[in-house]
C-alpha cells in the first residue's frame, strides 16, 4: 500500500484555508486551455481575403474572348473509368493540399485559394456559420453575377453552409452520417432526371457521399466499394447521352472532381499520396476538338498520379475562362495549358494568361505591400522585398513587355517565341502559386509566444504543486521523468510524430516488465507479491497482441492486423468475441450483485434485461451499419430481437447507453461498501499514475488512433441522436475515440480507491473512543491528497507535451510538413488536454473518484 502524509508544505489546513499545492493545481489547469486559445488563435488567424467581386482587368490583348460553354454540371465522386478512351474526357491528378477534407477542399475548389487549417476543426461543427464564403468571390458567384440561369445543388449539405442564399434549388444530406452508403446518394440522384429535363439553370452541383462513407467504413478495397463505383458510372453514363440528346445541353460542360481521396485504410485529412491525389475529369463531346489519346484504364501507379497533375485550385480559372467569368479574387490557380486549343488566336490566349498573372499578381502586391508594384515598375526597388517576390515582380515585368511587344508588332511572332512566352508565363503561375501556398507570414508571433509563455507557466505551477504533495523520493520520479523528456523530444521530428504509436508501444511494455521484476526482487516471503513477474511477463504478452489488433501511423496504414486478417472476414468469429465479451461483463456484475445481498432472481433478471438489450441494440445498429456481418446465427438471433416494427435505433440506443451508465459506476459502489478486497493489490500511487498514463495513450493508437485528421473516427458520431448536436457529437466522438484513455481513468481511480483504507489497527479503534471523528477526515484528507498527486503528475505532462508541441510549430513554422503533421499534432495535443485531461481525467475522474470514497 502506498503512504499518505499528513503534514508539510503544501497540505497545512485551517479555518477557510486552501493549500498551496492545491491552488497551484488548479492555476495550472485553467492555463492550460487559456495558453491552448491564445497559440491557436496565432497559429489558426483568419486569413484575411480581397473583398468584392472580380471583374476582367483592362489588357493591352483587348475584351475577354468568347467561352465555348454557357452551363456547368459540377459533380464531386471519386473514380470515373469510362468515356475517357473515347475523346470526350480530359483526365487528371488533381493535388489535394492538407488537410484533405471535405470544407477547406470545396474552398479550395471554388474560390482557387488555400483555405485555413481552421477549417479542419471548423468542419466538424454542423451547425457552424462562421465559415460561410458568402462574402468571398467564387465561380459560384460568378455564375449567379452572369444572370443566365439558376444554381441547383443536391447532395452534402456543407455546400449549403459554405454558400447560404446562393443556390435557387437545394436539396442537402448530412455528410457525417458515414454509416449510411444509400440514401445518401439515391437523395441525389432522384434529381438528376428532372433537372437535366430543366433549362433554366446555368450550374448545378452534385455531391455524393456514398463512396466516401464506404471508405471510411470497410477501406477503399470494401465489398461495397466496386459495386458503389458502377453506380456512379451509371450517373455519368446518364449526363453524358443527356447532354448528347437534349439540345439545351449541348453546351454544357461535366467536371467530375473527387473533393479528396483516401489512404489505405479508407480515411483522409492527412497528406498521404491516396489522400492528396484526387479524381479530376472534365467531360464533354467539345473535348474532341482539343482532348489528346490517353490510356483508360490506366496502369497502376504507386503515389496514384495516374494522369497529369494539376492543383485543385486550377479548377477555379479554368472554369472562368471556359464559361466566360473573371477568376475570383483570390484565386491562386494556374489556368491548365491542355485547354489553350479552345482559343486558336493568339490574342485570346493572350488575354487568359494576361487576366491570370495579373489577378495573382494583386493578391502578392496586397501581401507584400506597394513595394511589390514598386519592383515591378523599377528594379531597383527589389531589394525591398524577400526575394521570391521581388524575383516575381521583376520576372512579371519583363514578361508583361515581352506580351506587350508580341501583340504590338504588325507581324504576329513566330511560333516558337509564342511558346517561350507562354511557358515563361505558365512557370512564373506556378512560381507565385508556390510562394502564396507556402508563405507564413499570417504567424501572429506574439500570440504564439505568449502561450507558449502560459503553457510554460502551467507547467511551473504543476511541478510545484506535484512536489509538496509527493512523499516519493526523487529517485523514484526518475521513470516518468524520462518519458516526459523523451516524448518533448520526440515532437520536433517529423516521422516521430507520424509514428508516435511506437513510442507508447516500446515505453508501455518496458514499464510492465519493470513493475513485474521491481515486485518480484521486493516480494515479502509468502505473499501475493511472489507472482508478480509471471503477471508481469502475462500482460506484457497480452499488451503486444494489443499492439497487432490495428495498424496504425502513417508508414503501415492499411497493413494486415488482428482486425483485417482475421475478424473482418468471418464474422461469425467477430460475434463470438461480441457474445464473450457480453458474457464476462455480465458474470461479473451478477456475481456483485450478488455479493451485495440483491436476491438472485430480481440480479439475474436486471443483468439478462441489460445483456438483451446490448445485443439487440447491436444487431440492429449492425444490420443498418454493415448488413453483410450479420450471417448465420447472428442471422437467426437478429430475426428474434429485432423484429419489424420494433423500437428505432434511437430508441434502443438510448437505453442502452443509461444501463451502461449505470452499470459503470457499479465498481464505485462496490468500492464504497467494500474497498478492502482490493487493498493487497494496489501498486504505489506514483506507479499507477504513471501505468494509467501509459496505457491511456497506448490504448488510444491500438484502438486505430493516431496524429493524422483522418484517423478521426467518426461511425459512433451519432448514436444515440436523430439530429445535429455539436456537444452531443462532440462528446460521442471523444468517447469513440478515445474510449481506451477513458476506461484506464476509471481503473485507475480503482486503484487509487482501494489503497485508501485504514489499517487494521486503526480500523479497530472504538467509536466510543472519540477518535472516530478527527481519524475520518484525516483519512478523507489523505484519500485527496493521492487524488491530487495522481492529477497532479498527468497535469505536469500534459502541460510539459503542450509546451514542446507549441515550442515545435513555432520553430518549425516554415517546415515543409507544419500544415500536415505539426498542425494536426496541435489539434490531437488540444483534444488531449481539454477533452481527456481536462473532461476525462479530472471532471469525470474527480466525480467517480468523490462518489466512491464518500460512504
Amino acid at each position: 500500500m502506498y503512504r499518505q502524509h499528513e503534514h508539510g508544505l503544501g497540505h497545512g489546513r485551517g479555518p477557510g484555508f486552501i493549500p498551496i499545492s492545491t491552488i497551484l493545481l488548479i492555476v495550472a489547469n485553467l492555463l492550460i486551455p487559456a495558453a491552448i486559445l491564445v497559440f491557436a488563435t496565432g497559429f489558426f488567424p483568419y486569413k484575411p481575403f480581397l473583398p468584392g467581386l472580380a471583374e476582367y482587368q483592362s489588357v493591352v490583348s483587348g475584351p475577354p474572348p468568347e467561352a465555348p460553354f454557357d452551363r456547368v454540371i459540377f459533380m464531386v465522386v471519386d473514380a470515373l473509368r469510362r468515356l475517357i478512351a473515347n475523346g470526350v474526357a480530359m483526365p487528371y491528378t488533381a493535388h489535394a493540399t492538407s488537410p484533405t477534407i471535405t470544407m477547406p477542399r470545396i474552398k479550395a475548389i471554388t474560390t482557387g485559394s488555400t483555405p485555413s487549417f481552421l477549417d479542419a476543426i471548423l468542419s466538424f461543427d454542423e451547425a457552424d456559420t462562421s465559415s460561410t464564403l458568402a462574402a468571398q468571390d467564387t465561380w459560384l458567384a460568378q455564375m449567379r453575377a452572369k444572370g443566365s440561369g439558376k444554381l441547383v445543388m443536391y447532395g452534402d449539405d456543407t455546400w449549403l453552409k459554405l454558400f447560404p442564399g446562393t443556390f435557387d434549388r437545394a436539396d442537402g444530406t448530412s455528410s457525417f452520417f458515414v454509416s449510411d452508403f444509400t440514401e445518401v446518394d439515391n437523395n441525389v440522384t432522384r434529381h438528376v432526371s428532372g433537372e437535366l429535363r430543366n433549362d433554366d439553370w446555368n450550374t448545378m452541383v452534385l455531391h455524393y457521399l456514398g463512396l466516401d462513407h464506404i471508405g471510411h467504413k470497410t477501406g477503399p478495397r470494401g465489398p461495397n466499394m466496386l459495386p458503389k463505383q458502377r453506380e456512379m458510372d451509371g450517373i455519368v453514363r446518364e449526363i453524358y447521352e443527356a447532354m448528347n440528346t437534349h439540345p439545351h445541353l449541348e453546351s454544357t460542360l461535366l467536371v467530375l472532381v473527387g473533393d479528396h481521396g483516401m489512404n489505405d485504410a479508407g480515411n483522409h485529412g492527412a497528406s498521404s499520396p491516396g489522400e492528396t491525389s484526387a479524381a479530376l475529369t472534365f467531360v464533354s463531346p467539345k473535348l474532341r476538338a482539343i482532348s489528346r489519346p490517353v490510356k483508360a484504364p490506366a496502369d497502376f501507379v504507386e503515389d496514384f498520379q495516374y494522369y497529369a497533375v494539376v492543383e485543385q485550385s486550377d479548377l477555379a480559372p479554368t472554369l472562368g475562362a471556359l464559361l466566360g467569368f473573371p477568376n475570383p479574387k483570390n484565386n491562386l490557380g494556374a489556368f491548365i495549358p491542355d485547354f489553350l486549343p479552345f482559343w486558336p488566336q493568339r490574342e485570346d490566349q493572350l488575354h487568359l494568361l494576361t487576366q491570370n498573372a495579373v489577378q495573382i499578381f494583386d493578391i502578392i502586391a496586397a501581401a507584400f505591400g506597394s513595394s511589390t508594384n514598386a519592383c515591378r515598375l523599377q528594379s531597383r526597388q527589389c531589394s525591398q522585398l524577400p526575394s521570391t517576390a521581388g524575383e516575381l515582380a521583376g520576372e512579371w515585368a519583363l514578361i508583361e513587355d515581352a506580351a506587350t511587344a508580341a501583340f504590338q508588332a504588325e507581324s504576329p511572332s513566330s511560333s516558337e517565341s509564342w511558346d517561350k512566352w507562354t511557358s515563361d508565363v505558365f512557370k512564373w503561375l506556378n512560381k507565385a502559386q508556390t510562394l502564396m501556398t507556402t508563405m507564413a507570414s499570417n504567424y501572429d508571433m506574439n500570440r504564439l509566444i505568449s502561450g507558449a509563455m502560459a503553457a510554460t507557466v502551467a507547467l511551473g505551477a504543476a511541478i510545484a504543486s506535484l512536489a509538496m504533495l509527493s512523499t516519493v523520493g526523487t529517485s523514484g520520479w526518475l521513470p516518468f521523468s524520462l518519458i516526459t523528456v523523451l516524448y518533448g523530444v520526440m515532437m520536433f521530428a517529423s516521422s516521430y510524430v507520424e509514428e508516435e504509436q511506437h513510442f507508447w508501444y516500446w515505453t508501455t511494455s518496458a514499464w510492465l516488465l519493470s513493475l513485474g521484476v521491481k515486485r518480484f526482487g521486493t516480494r515479502p516471503p509468502g505473499t501475493i507479491h511472489r507472482s508478480a513477474l509471471p503477471v508481469a511477463l502475462l500482460a506484457t504478452a497480452v499488451f503486444r497482441v494489443i499492439r497487432a489488433w490495428n495498424q496504425t501511423g502513417q508508414k503501415f496504414a492499411g497493413e494486415p492486423d488482428i482486425v483485417t486478417m482475421f475478424l473482418a472476414p468471418r464474422p461469425a468469429l467477430l460475434w463470438c468475441l461480441v457474445i464473450a465479451s457480453y458474457s464476462l461483463v455480465a458474470g461479473q456484475l451478477f456475481r456483485q450483485l450478488s455479493i451485495a445481498g440483491i436476491p438472485i432472481l430480481v440480479a439475474g433478471s436486471l443483468v439478462s434485461g441489460l445483456v438483451l438489450l446490448t445485443l439487440s441494440f447491436k444487431l440492429a445498429f449492425t444490420i443498418e451499419d454493415a448488413p453483410e456481418l450479420v450471417v448465420g446465427f447472428a442471422r437467426s438471433t437478429a430475426d428474434i430481437f429485432v423484429p419489424d416494427g420494433g423500437p428505432d435505433l434511437v430508441t434502443r440506443a438510448r437505453a442502452v447507453f443509461i444501463g451502461l451508465g449505470l452499470t459503470a459506476l457499479w465498481p464505485v459502489v462496490m468500492l464504497t461498501v467494500r474497498p478492502a478486497a482490493w487493498t493487497s493489490k494496489t501498486c504505489g500511487s506514483l506507479e499507477i499514475s504513471v501505468t494509467v498514463l501509459l496505457l491511456q495513450f497506448a490504448g488510444f493508437f491500438a484502438m486505430g488512433g493516431n496524429n493524422a485528421i483522418s484517423g478521426v473516427d467518426l461511425s459512433s458520431a451519432y448514436n444515440g441522436i436523430s439530429d445535429f448536436n455539436v456537444v452531443a457529437v462532440g462528446v460521442l466522438i471523444l468517447v469513440s475515440n478515445w474510449a481506451a484513455s477513458v476506461w484506464w481513468m476509471s481503473a485507475g481511480n480503482l486503484m487509487l480507491l482501494a489503497g485508501r483504507e485504514p489499517s487494521p489497527a486503526d480500523a479497530a479503534i472504538p467509536k466510543e473512543s472519540g477518535k472516530t471523528t478527527k481519524d475520518s477526515g484525516q483519512s478523507r484528507d489523505g484519500q485527496w491528497n493521492v487524488w491530487k498527486q495522481h492529477v497532479g503528475l498527468l497535469t505536469v505532462f500534459t502541460a510539459a507535451s503542450l509546451v514542446a508541441v507549441m515550442a515545435a510549430c513555432t520553430a518549425l513554422r516554415t517546415h515543409l510538413f507544419i500544415w500536415t503533421v505539426f498542425s494536426p499534432k496541435y489539434l490531437y495535443s488540444m483534444a488531449w488536454s481539454l477533452g481527456v485531461h481536462l473532461g476525462v481525467n479530472i471532471a469525470l475522474g474527480g466525480l467517480l473518484f468523490w462518489l466512491g470514497s464518500s460512504r
